[in-house]
């Protein structure tokens, strides 16, 4: 048994593409508990990446009973029944169609990867694409939510359909009530991030029924009390909600403004910016509402498991200590546009590529070859937001390699700070939680850092080369 946690304590759900997970903090801020179940992908085609709604919530359940239960292990009989509140934080432009009477998903839940939109979004024009920027602070791009409640609305499920992002879904199978928090109701392409309502332009682009989305909401607010989940009693509050790579940034800033990078299947880097444009997200809106410079990129972790699957190992943590025999990749280089190209090239047409192989190749360079291409993507993203900063502060899974971390403070020349609570994005929506039970924890603190050591300015030119030749081969295909 450990020492006894300190009131209040809050339960912190993370519903993530590859996991759900559950913690519970005290009011301190320390982490009494964890627990976490898989949630599956499934890509029927090519550029198609589809989860299971129920599956998203089951795996939740799952989650937070064993959090619960892990609970009363470790700290005390009884522990769990003293659950104060509920936070939330989740994947973010996944799009979810459920029947509003019975709860039933009418499709599947359309992955914030997934391509399949990728024509109709460039059939828009020119005026409706800078249109968006302005009203939305978002490019259009296949990532983002609008154009796939429009894929599923036209998939006629028939029902009585309510659409909403994983936030709007947690939150209706928790309270039966239908929410939008708002920054995550950024990323849909529908929100006008200056009056922080729906944009009647933007549904009017996109052909989205309002009547369909959740009431945009507070971070901070009342999502509504518990009702009929499994290991959780009625009447619970969900006090707050966050997007999962707003969650970190949260965390991260509580000792002050930072660029963060968070680490996942994707990889999100944020940066404060002072008001709403094109460029920006909604970072969180509690009191004033607080906007970030935000560059996504695609397929961080996901390459990094593909490459693992392509090359026969059993892990990731087997590619990248396959990865540690070699010194450098060059000249085999890896683009992993697995599904496109995010920032800063938005080319949702992009195509992986592998390239500079010879006959003295072998596996260990296509793996230290997929390691770097982790950090030069990230490094590509963090130069077209903050491209004068010093250092960055990190978080997520790969954050635990210092291979990883060592490529990326040489690849972007500045310090790379690494937070290392694993669940820092459910420790952000919980630090919000406790804010509104009236506590203050302090910032989860720095564990490790890392120092430029290599100039590695031919492996950055190498890498853009690759890039540009890549997306035109991709080009002239389209064009042929």
């Amino acid at each position: 048994m450990t020492s006894p946690a300190v009131d209040p304590l809050i339960l912190a759900i993370d519903e993530g593409t590859t996991n759900a997970k559950a913690i519970v903090v005290d009011g301190t801020g320390a982490v009494r508990s964890t627990a976490s179940a898989p949630v599956a992908r499934h890509s029927p085609r090519a550029g198609w990446v589809e989860q299971s709604a129920q599956e998203l919530w089951s795996a939740t359940v799952t989650a937070l009973r064993s959090c619960l239960a892990h609970l009363d292990d470790r700290v005390g009989l009884g522990a769990s029944r003293r659950i104060a509140a509920v936070a939330v934080s989740s994947q973010r432009e996944t799009a979810v169609i459920w029947d509003r009477h019975t709860g039933t998903p009418l499709g599947p839940a359309l992955s914030w990867q997934d391509t399949r939109t990728a024509p109709a979004c460039q059939q828009l024009d020119a005026q409706v694409q800078a249109r968006t920027a302005e009203i939305t602070g978002q490019n259009v791009d296949p990532m983002f939510t609008a154009p796939k409640f429009r894929w599923l609305l036209d998939q006629d499920a028939g029902g009585n359909p309510a659409l909403g992002t994983v936030d709007s879904w947690l939150i209706w199978n928790l309270t039966g009530e239908h929410w939008a928090e708002a920054g995550n109701a950024s990323r849909t392409l529908l929100l006008d991030t200056t009056d922080l309502t729906w944009s009647d332009e933007m549904l009017s682009v996109f052909d989205i029924p309002a009547s369909l989305l959740g009431e945009v909401t507070r971070s901070r607010s009342d999502f509504g009390r518990t009702r009929q989940v499994p290991g959780l009693p009625d009447g619970l509050p969900v006090v707050a909600v966050l997007a999962d790579s707003h969650a970190a940034l949260w965390a991260q800033s509580v000792s002050g403004p930072t660029t963060k990078i968070t680490y996942g299947t994707g990889s999100s880097v944020m940066a404060p910016a002072t008001g709403p444009g094109p460029g920006t997200t909604l970072a969180w809106w509690d009191g004033q509402p607080r906007y970030a410079r935000e560059a996504n990129v695609l397929s961080t972790g996901a390459a990094l498991e593909w490459c693992s699957e392509l090359l026969g190992l059993g892990s990731v943590a087997d590619l990248v200590a396959l990865a540690a025999t070699v010194d450098d990749n060059d000249p085999v280089v890896l683009v992993p546009a697995l599904t496109g190209l995010g920032a800063p090239y938005w080319d949702a047409q992009a195509r992986a590529s592998l390239t500079g192989m010879s006959s003295g190749t072998t596996r260990a360079h296509v793996a230290r070859a997929a390691v770097a291409a982790v950090a030069h993507q990230v490094a590509d993203a963090v130069e077209s937001i903050d491209p004068d900063g010093t250092v960055v502060n990190v978080d997520g899974g790969m954050t635990t390699s210092a291979l990883i971390m060592q490529d990326q403070a040489d690849l972007l020349r500045r310090s790379v700070r690494v937070n290392g609570l694993a669940e820092l994005s459910a420790w952000g929506a919980a630090h919000l939680g406790l804010t509104a039970l009236g506590e203050q924890p302090p910032a989860p603190s720095v564990t490790s850092s890392y120092q430029p050591e290599r100039d590695r300015a031919g492996s950055r030119q190498q890498w853009s080369a690759r890039v540009a030749a890549t997306r035109a081969v991709t080009q002239d295909t389209a064009r042929r």
